[in-house]
């Protein structure tokens, strides 16, 4: 398993791992050897695959700003029985609520309610996470993932706008963090997924995929998340404020 200088084990933090990118991307780090502290609103599922889980798993409802809060403390003394060091922080929660039968929420009809959710959720959980693990980041000289999304930079068919701008404050967010946070040696990038096959899917995605994805094909959550160990390993000692685009040639 991966080791640092002190043979301490290399701990991963990451957010939205029920599901998904997040899953794939736990089974990733698990597989070599990473400690990998999940969060979700979801209990631990029984049938997951990688060791240590049910132990690791932490529930969190990253709407609840209080909440949030309370799970940072909690994960703060998790981390003190390894030197209080976090190697990487990856930011994958995400929600994109929609109307009646699917619909996508527009800016006019969507609630202030759902766009303060949406955004404490994609925009305020992952900052607050970030600035209430900075030490044990620092200590470990880590990296952070934010995970944004296609719906950033382009308006999209499905994704509601709530979701999409939030998407696009994060990749700010993120160049920001990379300016602020560089100097303390954590270096900060987001990803940017584009059509991954996932339950976040919107029935129609197969017309996008073969009209405008030049590799006719879905991207796959386990290419997300070999993209995200790039970016928390030393292959990317020199990658910060980047958002890499995992999108099979979408904006071509």
């Amino acid at each position: 398993m991966p080791k640092t200088a002190n043979s301490r084990q290399k701990t991963l933090v990451l957010t939205g791992a029920s599901r998904g990118i997040g899953h794939a991307t736990v089974k990733r780090f698990a597989a070599s050897g990473w400690r990998v502290i999940s969060c979700s609103r979801h209990p631990f599922p029984v049938d997951c695959p990688w060791s240590m889980g049910p132990e690791n798993h932490m529930q969190v409802d990253l709407a609840d700003e209080a909440d949030t809060a309370r799970a940072i403390g909690e994960l703060k003394e998790r981390l003190r029985d390894q030197g209080s060091c976090l190697d990487a922080l990856v930011n994958n929660a995400g929600i994109s609520p929609k109307g009646e039968g699917g619909a996508r929420l527009n800016s006019i009809e969507t609630s202030m309610e759902v766009w303060q959710q949406v955004f404490q959720v994609n925009f305020f959980a992952p900052i607050m996470l970030a600035r209430g693990l900075i030490e044990e980041l620092e200590r470990a000289g880590g990296a952070v993932v934010n995970v944004t999304s296609i719906a950033g930079s382009r308006v999209h068919p499905f994704a509601g706008s709530a979701y999409a701008t939030s998407k696009a404050a994060l990749m700010g967010l993120t160049r920001e963090m990379a300016a602020d946070f560089g100097p303390r040696g954590i270096r900060v990038n987001a990803i940017s997924p584009g059509e991954i096959d996932t339950s976040i899917l919107s029935p129609g995605t197969s017309k996008i995929v073969a009209e405008q994805v030049p590799m006719h094909r879905l991207g796959e959550p386990e290419e997300v998340a070999k993209a995200i160990y790039f970016l928390c390993t030393d292959q990317s000692s020199y990658v910060n404020g980047t958002e890499l685009h995992i999108n099979g040639g979408q904006h071509v």
